[in-house]
């Protein structure tokens, strides 16, 4: 017999009927954070007991998750302490599906993954307050070494089994820590560049303690898009750490041993949208279901995927989501997300002029927001415009695989005229309308980081073409042959390509920057290409110019600052000095030796992500990153604009991003799970 009716039946029996709670919506209901209620701090604040209601088609979704279980009653498959959310505007109504488009498999799908995300935390929608999720509280000591951190009782993942403590020991020990799995587990999880010592208190509470004091890594969960948690019921039985049989399991399905089936699930990444399961191998997974076992990993975020192609992939609600309104309804309302492949940046307008689509934010750039908001009334959607908090950027390949290129970009005065010959008034206003800023590059956002100076935002900004022609000259970058171009010192040909991706980087911005490059005698040309295929030459070292959207907040940088050094982001940013970045790796048994500034700023940082941010001595070495990032000039900013937010108005409960970025994780500060579809 459930707890809600126990405690139901016994008011009762004293004689003092509870009433039904109250539809409560908006953000001022009189909980401890916004539109977020505990569900005994709801019942208390409004007098009343929770009953709940699930989604009428909720067991014909459930049936559609290969190899998922026959499902529990709601009062089973919700949590002793659910997540009661105050929706934004209105309480839901289920059904529908909601349409989106991303490039490809592992390309331009941020957008839609911010839907389903949960972690730990999040930062609430005033992009400050981190405020609990999957969490239920959180607790530091007082010099930020030792985090405890409380679930949730009951909550379960989406095959039914329980998730507790246990599953975010094992993230972190069995599978981010162990080599077979992950080769080299990011800094951000790290302390002082070592494990974390992580365990389980009991079942609900999990303990870090840190080698030094890290104050922002809870915050870096509220904004992260990989999940400290994975399922260990699923695969510990194919660990061979805890499964003495597993190799002997796994190739009784079909692989090679027990690793080989944790990466078929997990993927080796935390990156969720690398190919699941159902497009590796159709063979493999019908094996798996077939002998017991979900077609893909269990998760805890709202929808999961039930079909995927090279066309696309749909995703149905997860029927054990540990959210629900003020009404009881679990959440998330929708039922579906169609999720469809388009690269073709023209061909995705067209879709988003015709309605298409619902929501897209991710690779809508600001020069086809005339076209989109010409045509609004058409395809009935809205088109809103908020500052970004990243630019595009270029930089060059400061490890490149032509030394005497490398030589060339390793000379500040190469990389200082670069800079100067960028027209970015011109960039403003054939890319931007106006609408933009020029600024420098400064690692943080310039616009919300306190320390961050006028006079650092416009180094090396103005636009000087006899100042880059001197530049050029002192780095010995000149016409050798009189053909009117630059040579290398040697006098080569010295010719840049720029190999560009719309989703991170406007092709007006890659015009005019090449152009500009030009005009002062270093021919430069222009090729689009696929997000992916930039990533993987950018990562395997084979460009000379990189450019891709590249600034992030203070919230971010305070606990992550894999940007400020080799190689300056992970595979999905703008990245350079791959090869500075194997020496540190190796410790110097392959790669190249960095500069001494790298191990400067190495200092830096990793005094910056010991100290409060926001604090005066966290703002001191603030500046000081800052005006590094300037001085080597690794990578060059040009302006900070506004980016077009696009929905359908048929989608209500939608709060409109205080920003265009992914910074915050796209949509997963503003409760997409309260989503509707308002036909």
């Amino acid at each position: 017999m459930s707890k809600f009716f126990i405690a139901g039946a016994m008011a009762l029996m004293a004689g003092n009927a509870v009433a039904a709670c109250p539809a409560v919506t908006g953000p001022d209901a009189g909980g401890a954070y916004p539109h977020l209620f505990e569900k005994s701090e709801f019942e208390s604040i409004q007098g009343c007991t929770l009953n709940f209601s699930e989604n009428p088609s909720i067991k014909q979704l459930n049936g559609r998750i290969a190899g998922n279980p026959k499902l529990l009653p709601l009062a089973q498959r919700l949590p002793l302490e659910p997540l009661i959310i105050a929706p934004y505007q209105s309480i839901g109504k289920y059904g529908g599906v909601l349409n989106g488009i991303s490039k490809s498999t592992e390309s331009g799908t941020s957008d839609l993954l911010s839907l389903r995300h949960v972690n730990l935390v999040r930062f609430s929608d005033d992009l400050a307050t981190v405020v609990p999720n999957v969490a239920k509280s959180w607790e530091w000591n007082s010099d930020f070494t030792v985090l405890k951190v409380t679930l949730r009782k009951g909550h379960k993942w989406s095959d039914g089994a329980p998730f507790t403590a246990e599953d975010v020991v094992f993230w972190y020990n069995n599978i981010l820590m162990d080599k077979h799995v992950i080769e080299k587990p990011k800094d951000r999880f790290l302390s002082a560049g070592k494990a974390v010592k992580v365990k389980t208190l009991n079942a609900t509470t999990v303990q870090f303690t840190m080698n030094e004091p890290a104050p922002g890594f809870l915050d870096n969960f509220a904004q992260d898009y990989a999940q400290p948690f994975l399922p260990k019921h699923l695969l510990e039985k194919f660990h061979p750490e805890f499964n003495q049989e597993a190799d002997k399991l796994a190739k009784s399905l079909g692989f090679d041993n027990g690793y080989a089936l944790v990466n078929f699930y997990y993927g080796q990444s935390d990156w969720k949208d690398i190919p699941t399961p159902l497009l590796k191998d159709k063979a493999a997974t019908e094996r798996l279901v077939k002998a017991g076992y979900t077609a893909i990993m269990p998760t805890l975020e709202s929808f999961l995927v039930v079909e995927e192609s090279l066309e696309g992939r749909r995703l149905v609600a997860n029927p054990y989501f540990f959210q629900t309104d003020t009404a009881g309804n679990q959440l998330p309302y929708i039922n579906e997300i169609n999720e469809v492949y388009i690269g073709d940046e023209d061909i995705q307008t067209a879709k988003l002029i015709s309605g298409e689509v619902d929501y897209k934010a991710q690779a809508v750039n600001l020069p086809q927001a005339p076209v989109l908001l010409e045509n609004k009334d058409i395809g009935k959607y809205e088109i809103s415009l908020r500052p970004s908090i990243a630019q595009t950027t270029f930089a060059f390949n400061l490890t490149d695989k032509n030394e005497e290129k490398r030589a060339v970009f390793n000379d500040v005065n190469f990389r200082r005229a670069m800079s100067v010959a960028i027209k970015r008034d011109q960039i403003n206003e054939i890319a931007y309308f106006g609408l933009g800023v020029p600024t420098q590059y400064t690692g943080f956002d310039a616009d919300t980081t306190p320390f961050i100076t006028d006079e650092l935002k416009q180094s090396w900004i103005q636009f000087d073409q006899k100042l880059a022609r001197e530049l050029l000259d002192t780095a010995g970058v000149v016409d050798k042959n009189g053909d009117g171009l630059r040579d290398l010192p040697s006098g080569k040909k010295f010719e840049l390509n720029i190999h560009y991706a719309t989703q991170g980087s406007a092709t007006e911005v890659v015009e005019i920057v090449a152009k500009n490059w030009n005009d002062v005698g270093i021919k430069t040309t222009i090729k689009e290409v696929t997000s992916d295929e930039y990533r993987n030459s950018q990562t395997a070292n084979d460009l000379s110019v990189l450019t891709w959207v590249m600034g992030r907040p203070l919230a971010s940088m305070a606990s992550n600052t894999e940007t400020l050094v080799p190689p300056y982001g992970s595979f999905f940013d703008l990245r350079t000095g791959m090869l500075w970045s194997q020496y540190l790796d190796t410790k110097g048994a392959e790669g190249i030796a960095p500069p001494a500034t790298v191990a400067e700023m190495k200092m830096l940082t990793d005094n910056f992500v010991m100290l409060k941010a926001g604090s005066k001595e966290s703002n001191k070495v603030g500046l000081q990153i800052a005006e590094r990032v300037v001085d080597d000039l690794f990578i060059i900013g040009t302006v900070k604009a506004v980016s077009p937010i696009y929905r359908s108005r048929a989608l209500a409960n939608f709060e409109v991003p205080k920003t265009s970025s992914y910074e915050f994780y796209r949509m997963y500060p503003y409760l997409p799970s309260q989503w509707y579809l308002n036909n």
